[in-house]
């Protein structure tokens, strides 16, 4: 089978690979961009560590196929602090110690990031709805709520 070239913004760069027909994004991502931070977990969508953004939503890149990105925007964790500096949710993630092993935490950040852009006040409740598609064999979850809690506020001005 014979590969077919993508372009596609990632993290505000524009990219080109190219890509088998049955090669995920997430695959893409880690093999031809070297972007390692999406980890897989389950293959399935089920586990939320692969979690990236794709055209502004949320998505399991282990479900999505690489040349179905072509002509894309896609946000990974790599793209949350261009910068060098520390994104909000990545400072309290640390503060609230919401990690332990950190295989979860990169599907974590993404989607807690997606939620404060759609919601900068976000409730506990709509907190937790909105991260249960992100599975976490270590902490609990409260650290990682209490996290996302304190970083909408300080986003917002509040803290």
């Amino acid at each position: 089978m014979s590969k077919m070239h993508v372009t596609a913004t990632v993290n505000g760069d524009e990219v080109e690979f190219l890509a088998d027909p049955r090669e995920t994004l997430l695959d893409c991502l880690r093999d031809h961009l070297d972007l390692t931070g999406s980890k897989e977990g389950c293959g399935t969508g089920d586990c939320g560590a692969c979690s990236v953004m794709l055209n502004g939503r949320l998505v399991p890149s282990c479900l999505v196929l690489g040349v179905e990105t072509d002509g894309a925007t896609i946000e990974t964790i790599e793209g949350m602090a261009p910068e060098g500096a520390l994104h909000p949710l990545q400072r309290k993630f640390i503060e609230h110690a919401a990690l332990q092993c950190g295989f979860c935490t990169p599907g974590f950040l993404v989607a807690a990031k997606a939620l404060l852009e759609k919601n900068p006040d976000p409730s506990e409740s709509e907190i937790r709805y909105w991260l249960a598609g992100n599975l976490c064999r270590c902490t609990g979850y409260d650290k990682i709520v209490r996290a996302v809690q304190d970083a909408a506020a300080e986003m917002r001005g509040a803290a």
